[in-house]
């Protein structure tokens, strides 16, 4: 007898909030966006960690043409599953090679025909480019929810492009009511 629900509301679209009770490690303080959530387990991007690297590096490292590039952005650490792959966080759809629809207006993309209209100076909307992924097998999310690990909120487009990297997580916790840096690391299980 199983007792697992057998049926779990997806969190696809979702932030995680991180909660003091991941106080070390990778995901501490960290704002994740999740673009799969189902019976299978769940994928996302960290959003608010970003690496000490120039997006421009890994045009260079792949050997794009940055002639017409204007972007200065960060790359950043997505998750600890998969550090030298990248991923890409967009607003426009697009017709890359690898891409699926997150949401109405959220798009993710593995592909490098994307990086390179991005080094070419392409409108591309707005982007963020991670390094790696966040990833959950069946159940063990939902577990670390039971546990107090994360909070969840709706996702927030303007939350995700265009608020600061450092103001993330407290920008997601205002949408639920509460003040980040007020958090206590203890909580009570009901």
């Amino acid at each position: 007898m199983s007792l697992m629900p057998t049926h779990t509301e997806s969190l696809k679209d979702h932030f995680l909030i991180a909660t003091p009770a991941l106080s070390g490690g990778f995901f501490a303080k960290s704002l994740t966006y999740i673009c799969e959530h189902n019976a299978l387990g769940a994928m996302g991007i960290v959003v608010n960690q970003p690496l000490d690297i120039p997006l421009t590096e890994i045009f260079e490292q792949l050997e794009l043409d940055t002639q017409h590039c204007t972007t200065d952005q960060a790359v950043l650490a997505g998750g600890p599953v998969h550090m030298e792959h990248g991923f890409l966080l967009h607003d426009v759809a697009g017709s890359w090679e690898s891409t699926v629809q997150v949401s109405s207006d959220i798009w993710l993309t593995t592909s490098k025909d994307m990086l390179a209209a991005i080094a070419n100076g392409d409108n591309t909307g707005k982007t963020l480019v991670a390094l790696g992924y966040a990833g959950w097998s069946a159940g063990q999310l939902e577990d670390e929810l039971a546990d107090n690990a994360w909070l969840t909120v709706p996702a927030d487009a303007e939350i995700l492009f265009e608020t600061p990297y450092d103001k993330r997580l407290q920008a997601a916790g205002r949408r639920l009511g509460i003040d980040i840096h007020l958090m206590s690391n203890t909580a009570g299980h009901s």
